[in-house]
Formats: structure tokens, sequence, C-alpha cells
């Protein structure tokens, strides 16, 4: 079944040092930007343990936000937590890409 009216956020994250410890600081990081009032739902992952040519697992963490609409969305780009996240957090990786989608 197809969530109805969804904007989904995915972003992964590659750390500069790619450890435990960075790895648990970035995702306490994530755990609390999680009370962002917009964020319907959010999921907080690390590569599973599959291997195929089409698999993309080198990043460290990845973080999946569903929004009920890309303007909850948009608030949430400047929400204060997530402005926090950004400064305390943004020492521990290297690159972030992310693939924003909504329904077809």
């Amino acid at each position: 079944m197809q969530l109805q009216n969804t904007f989904i956020h995915h972003v992964f994250f590659w750390l500069k040092e790619n450890n435990e410890s960075n790895r648990k600081e970035l995702i306490e990081g994530l755990q609390k930007l999680s009370a962002a009032k917009t964020i319907k739902e959010f999921h907080i992952g690390v590569p599973a343990n599959t291997n195929r040519d089409v698999i993309e697992n080198t990043y460290s963490v990845s973080w999946t936000l569903f929004f009920d609409n890309d303007k909850d969305q948009e608030s949430y780009q400047v929400d204060l937590i997530h402005l926090d996240f950004v400064k305390e957090c943004s020492h521990l990786w290297k690159k972030v890409t992310v693939f924003d989608t909504v329904n077809a």
C-alpha cells in the first residue's frame, strides 16, 4: 500500500572518520532532531549487510523522514532544532547526499 500525500526526505551521511564513536554521536544528534514538530515519522539506519552491484553501501548513517507535504519539509529546514543539529554535528561528516521524493 502506497502512502498518500507524503513527502519523503532521505539523507545519507558519510562520516569523516567512520567509527563507532562518531556514528553514535551522529545517531544521538538525529534522535534529538526527530523532535522537530513537522516530522510525521522517521527512520535512522546504517548500511544493511547486502552485497549486489546496484547497492550503495559506502555511507555511514541514513536518515529518512516522512512529512505530510513539501511545506512541512520546508518548515523543518529552518526549524531551530534542525539548525542546532547542523551546528552541533556537521563536524562529523565529509559528505551528505539528499533524495527528496513525492508521490507518483
